[in-house]
């Protein structure tokens, strides 16, 4: 397993662009106002993809480079949803058999969108560890290839065409955001902006209600951390191998911010941006508001990640605000 390069990148760019076009990237008034100290925000909208969520970009441009072989054979992969999709979506484009495993009682709309798709689904285990270990095991009965969320390259070079947008969108971005589950974003922003844009930070964040990724990036080893978040997107226990070799390279920064924080952050996009962000696609705006002193009149690129929130995480966020 080797790191991606920005060939890569580019290569998977050329391959998605008769699949995905550019998503928009726009300011808000409201939120520079909400955000204060000068800051100007730019907004990725990776909520407007076609299954809501950045990762099919990966999901696509690995199935894309599987042999024959390894199609016929199927794939299988775990997720809380986002992943999952991608996988399901670009194993339809091309054919490819696809199981799906998810926790118990995942989101519903992911859950039904996975189905919708065509993927098997199995529901196993009470968090994504527990899911990762049916997939596991459920790869090597039927032999298939075991898709990882995080440890794959191709995946990383396939989110890594968001990050060639947004410079291509905003050349001069100093500081860009990107929420981190298992990495693959936050890898794929600091490959891209090490190649085209060094000077421009880029910084991660995550729940500290499920920090592995935080604690094994300032640890400088992989480490495990219990999941309390109830943010699905960044519900990850363990930091993973190859974004974290790729973010600890490149990330200028790694900052927490609690699920309330969010929460609101979320609640603003509606409101002000007319934006519907799931949890992990509000977690980068959710930093900025929350640290507003490291941000203080820079040009930022903020990542909605993704909008497939359930029905009653978005009644709870607006419960909150009132």
């Amino acid at each position: 397993m080797r790191a991606p390069t920005i060939t890569d990148a580019l290569r998977a760019r050329r391959l998605l662009a008769d699949h995905l076009p550019p998503t928009p990237l726009w300011s808000y008034p409201s939120l520079d106002a909400a955000v204060g100290g000068g800051a100007t925000v730019l907004l990725k909208h990776e909520n407007v993809q076609p299954t809501g969520a950045f990762k099919v970009r990966g999901g696509l441009t690995l199935l894309a480079g599987l042999g024959a072989e390894e199609r016929a054979r199927g794939i299988v992969g775990f997720s809380t949803g986002n992943h999952a999709q991608s996988l399901a979506y670009a194993a339809r484009h091309h054919g490819v058999p696809c199981v799906i495993v998810m926790p118990e009682a995942p989101n519903p709309a992911k859950a039904a969108a996975v189905r919708a798709l065509g993927a098997e689904l199995i529901e196993s285990g009470a968090d994504m560890t527990g899911a990762a270990a049916t997939a596991a095991a459920v790869a090597e009965r039927r032999g298939m290839r075991l898709v990882h969320a995080a440890n794959e390259p191709a995946l990383i070079a396939g989110v890594a065409t968001a990050y060639l947008e947004m410079f291509d969108q905003a050349p001069d971005l100093d500081t860009l955001v990107v929420p981190v589950g298992g990495g693959s974003g936050a890898a794929a922003a600091c490959l891209v902006a090490a190649a085209v844009a060094p000077h421009c930070r880029v910084i991660g964040v995550q729940s500290a209600a499920a920090p592995a990724a935080h604690d094994s990036w300032r640890a400088g080893t992989l480490v495990e951390r219990p999941i309390r978040t109830r943010v699905e997107g960044l519900a990850t226990g363990s930091g993973f191998a190859l974004t974290q070799e790729v973010m600890r390279a490149h990330l200028a920064d790694f900052l927490l911010v609690p699920d309330d924080a969010i929460a609101a952050a979320q609640w603003l996009l509606m409101r002000d941006a007319h934006t519907l962000a799931e949890g992990a696609g509000a977690t980068a705006l959710a930093a900025v508001l929350t640290h507003r002193d490291r941000v203080a009149g820079r040009r930022i690129g903020v990542v909605c990640s993704g909008g497939n929130a359930a029905e009653a995480e978005l009644r709870a966020c607006m419960t909150e605000a009132a």
